[in-house]
């Protein structure tokens, strides 16, 4: 069974802003086993959630793990996703689709911050 990951992400109104989701996106399919990786947007840019399922769809996918990449459980998580998988599932009854958790607090979260920070602190030779 052909199983796709969707990125769902915010979204902004300057396109370079939404490359970063793209380039995350190549490097999940390279680390993972799925050759169905798509990039979708809530707001402000295209595609969005619903056309990034479709490109799922139209690609072979039974099973789609719609992963919010989200830091926080707001508003987007708790409603406006759910509502869009529930609009999915009525466009293409016979795919499987289920909401992944958003990215939340992770150990490897405060990695990145530590990593950043020190990036910064070198930068501005603070040492």
């Amino acid at each position: 069974m052909k199983t796709a990951l969707l990125l769902m992400a915010h979204g902004s109104r300057i396109a370079e802003a939404n490359d970063a989701v793209h380039e995350i996106a190549k490097r999940v399919k390279k680390m993972t086993q799925f050759e169905i990786v798509e990039v979708s947007f809530r707001e402000q840019h295209l595609p969005n959630i619903q056309q990034g399922v479709d490109a799922c769809v139209a690609q072979g996918a039974e099973r789609i793990l719609l992963v919010p990449y989200f830091l926080y459980m707001g508003a987007h998580v708790l409603e406006d996703l759910p509502e869009e998988l529930e609009e999915a599932r009525k466009r293409h009854p016979g795919v499987e689709m289920v909401l992944g958790k958003h990215l939340g607090v992770h150990d490897k979260l405060a990695e990145v911050v530590v990593e950043r920070v020190a990036e910064s602190l070198t930068e501005q030779r603070w040492h």
